[in-house]
């Protein structure tokens, strides 16, 4: 049997023709296994298992060295030091993770948890050790038929505390499957014996009932234009117990024992698909996952859901992209690269990051050590339906009105009122990928100013604002000028500001006229907060802002350098970008210039977004620092009519807003059943106090509110 063992067997035979002169890193060692006592035939199942994960020779190399380190470890000292370091490293991770093993064995699985903490410490140097691991203990199991009993139970058990959940963890689907189903079948051979023969007893019905899905759902995706490979998606046994023991279901009750897969082309074609699979069929409730907009821990990304299929009878779906089966099926490996002598790029060094991140050892490792991790690959698109299944991808905090300018420009100016799953929802709603948005319109084009506002919500995306103010700016200019005017007024008055110096206002805009200035802020390409903000800067001093000491004005924190804080930068040339002209508050980012420093501008500045799209790389996160972040105490009295619960709402809403109530007081007049609260708060400046006030005003029964002058 020795003797046996001497010689290759087909598949390592087919390596070493495979291997021949372009590979001489792996020809080396294909030639010594062939003079050792080997089992070869599991040394060749290795290196397919590697090779399919996509590792490199030196990998495929460094699993064949082990194995001749571990049969005849003279030989290996005599020939380790000729090798490259990094072959030594990978053997040496190998030899690490034996006393792994060891200790596995030696407390029979009950320090299953600290085995594998001190495992991934042992691999942590170098990532591919774990895939030479895997593929070595799938070849095993794959073998361990012939064992003995005890033997066989043993490397089971092994297998299934300490590989199984590393490949679960790793996202390697390929090995994990196959490795939880043969640690189950010789741990529990009746048991898996039993399910393996009710699986075999409805196979033909099954596959009966899949062919016939299959075709109407390819048919259905043909007709609406999306292109997609369809298949039958095996179930394998350890899972289907594993379900059941969870749900306290029986086999005839399992639902996705009749499970399709659909692969498309890209991540909108998946919801698109999604929706064509709704429309076929119907939904069960609460059988929906969307592993796309919130991956798995493991990057596990795919869409779930179940319906009612064809004759009645319940399907599970998984809908995803080639690439997501692709990464679903090999996990880490399918990130990894080996870059002999060269840098990786940043998105390449960031994944890598992560899978370090993720087999670092945590203190709750003591528990299930499959649990998932919160992912940190998050999408910055989310994806909703139309009304017709159509997709349209939005970013992340894009609102249904976005969604409707999206649409189209005049169903945007038409809204009047958003569903989002047959659900009416306010304009300011931000929908989740796979809703389904359906707009609300009324006859005639009536955009509100309103949604200009920051303040408001109402709108996230810079090309929906510029709709809106593209249908203002055609409308008469006079309406324009009268809308401004009493924005402005509003203001002035709302905030008990001084206008003695409002002439001086166009010019800090960088506009010829006051005007203009009126325009502008009926357009929305002024705030009023910047107006506001602009004014109390000019007040010397301004008069009942603060009940102490009179504070620095913004305007001379804003000059001082140390009012902005730049991430990863030192001291840098900062200026303020005249296109926006950015105040301390307002969300800002800054943009790397050639010989200028760093330009700051508003976050929505559409010069910004232009410079952004054109050298990305450049954009850099800004904030204001302690400089700007000045308090000041400020009186406001607010009026309406009394309600319940009215106080709680009040205060909930300047609580949210991040201001201080230092005091209060309130009156209701019973007759009337008017009320009039007054506050003293503390707050940044006046553009987070015009921001409150605007929103006060926006509660049900508030008529007014309004800053309390000095005096």
């Amino acid at each position: 049997m020795v003797q046996a063992t001497l010689h290759p067997s087909p598949g390592l035979a087919q390596w070493r023709e495979r291997a021949g002169s372009t590979l001489p890193v792996l020809g080396d060692v294909l030639d010594v296994c062939g003079q050792l006592p080997l089992n070869q035939a599991e040394c060749a199942d290795v290196l397919d298992l590697l090779g399919m994960l996509g590792c490199d020779a030196q990998t495929q190399a460094a699993a064949l060295w082990f194995e001749v380190a571990r049969a005849d470890p003279a030989l290996w000292a005599q020939r380790e030091a000729a090798l490259p370091a990094e072959l030594q490293r990978l053997v040496a991770g190998q030899l690490a993770a034996e006393r792994v093993w060891a200790l596995h064995a030696q407390h029979g699985g009950d320090h299953g948890a600290e085995g594998l903490r001190r495992l991934l410490l042992a691999i942590i140097r170098d990532l591919r050790v774990v895939f030479i691991l895997l593929a070595r203990q799938l070849a095993r199991m794959r073998a361990a038929g012939s064992l003995p009993e005890t033997e066989r139970q043993e490397l089971a058990r092994l297998t299934q505390d300490i590989h199984a959940p590393l490949a679960n963890r790793l996202g390697i689907w390929q090995l994990k499957w196959e490795l939880e189903d043969l640690s189950f079948r010789y741990l529990q051979p009746d048991t898996y014996k039993r399910i393996a023969r009710l699986l075999d007893e409805r196979r033909v019905d099954r596959e009966e009932f899949i062919r016939e899905s299959l075709t109407v759902l390819h048919n259905a995706l043909e007709a609406a234009g999306i292109k997609a490979d369809l298949a039958g998606r095996p179930k394998h046994i350890y899972s289907i117990w594993k379900k059941m023991q969870r749900k306290s279901l029986e086999f005839s009750d399992l639902y996705d024992i009749r499970a399709v897969r659909v692969l498309v082309d890209s991540v909108a074609d998946c919801y698109g698909a999604l929706g064509v699979v709704h429309t076929l069929w119907p939904h069960l409730p609460g059988e929906f996952d969307d592993y796309i907009a919130r991956p798995k821990g493991n990057d596990y990304r795919s869409l779930h859901t179940a319906v009612v299929g064809p004759r009645g009878k319940t399907l599970e779906v998984q809908i995803r992209t080639h690439e997501m089966h692709r990464i679903n099926e090999l996990g880490v490996a399918a990130h990894w690269r080996y870059k002999e002598g060269g840098s990786a790029d940043s998105e390449f060094e960031a994944k890598i990051a992560w899978m370090r991140r993720l087999l670092e050892p945590r203190p709750d490792s003591e528990g299930d050590l499959a649990a998932e991790l919160q992912t940190e690959l998050l999408e910055d698109r989310v994806y909703v339906l139309t009304p017709k299944g159509e997709v349209v991808d939005l970013p992340h905090g894009a609102t249904v009105l976005d969604f409707a300018y999206h649409v189209h420009t005049e169903v945007g100016h038409r809204c009047r009122g958003a569903k989002v799953n047959g659900r009416i929802v306010p304009l300011t709603f931000q929908p989740s990928s796979g809703d389904r948005v359906e707009v609300l319109t009324g006859k005639v084009a009536e955009p509100s100013r309103d949604w200009l506002s920051t303040h408001h919500g109402y709108l996230h995306t810079s090309r929906a604002k510029e709709k809106v103010r593209t249908w203002f700016r055609r409308i008469a200019h006079d309406a324009n000028l009268a809308a401004g005017r009493a924005i402005f007024e509003k203001e002035i008055k709302r905030l008990a500001l001084p206008a003695a110096d409002i002439g001086k206002l166009p010019a800090h805009f960088h506009l010829k006229t006051h005007d203009e200035l009126l325009v502008a802020l009926a357009l929305g390409e002024v705030a009023p907060g910047q107006i506001a903000r602009v004014l109390q800067e000019a007040a010397a001093p301004a008069p009942a802002i603060t009940q102490s000491a009179a504070p620095t004005t913004s305007r001379q924190t804003l000059r001082d350098h140390s009012a902005l804080s730049i991430e990863g930068v030192g001291n840098l040339l900062t200026t303020l970008a005249r296109c926006c002209q950015p105040l301390p508050g307002d969300p800002v980012r800054g943009f790397v210039t050639r010989g200028r420093g760093v330009s700051v501008h508003r976050a929505d500045c559409p010069s910004l977004m232009r410079l952004a799209k054109r050298d990305p790389d450049r954009v850099i996160e800004v904030e204001w620092g302690k400089a700007a972040a000045r308090a000041y105490e400020v009186d406001i009295e607010l009026h309406g009519y009394d309600r319940k619960g009215l106080q709680k709402d009040v205060t909930s809403l300047i609580s949210n807003a991040s201001a201080h109530i230092i005091a209060s007081s309130s009156r209701v007049f019973t007759q009337s059943g008017e009320v009039e609260m007054r506050f003293t708060l503390r707050v940044r400046d006046f553009e987070q106090l015009s921001s409150l006030l605007a929103r006060l005003v926006a509660l049900p029964n508030v008529v007014d509110a309004r800053r309390v002058s000095g005096g």
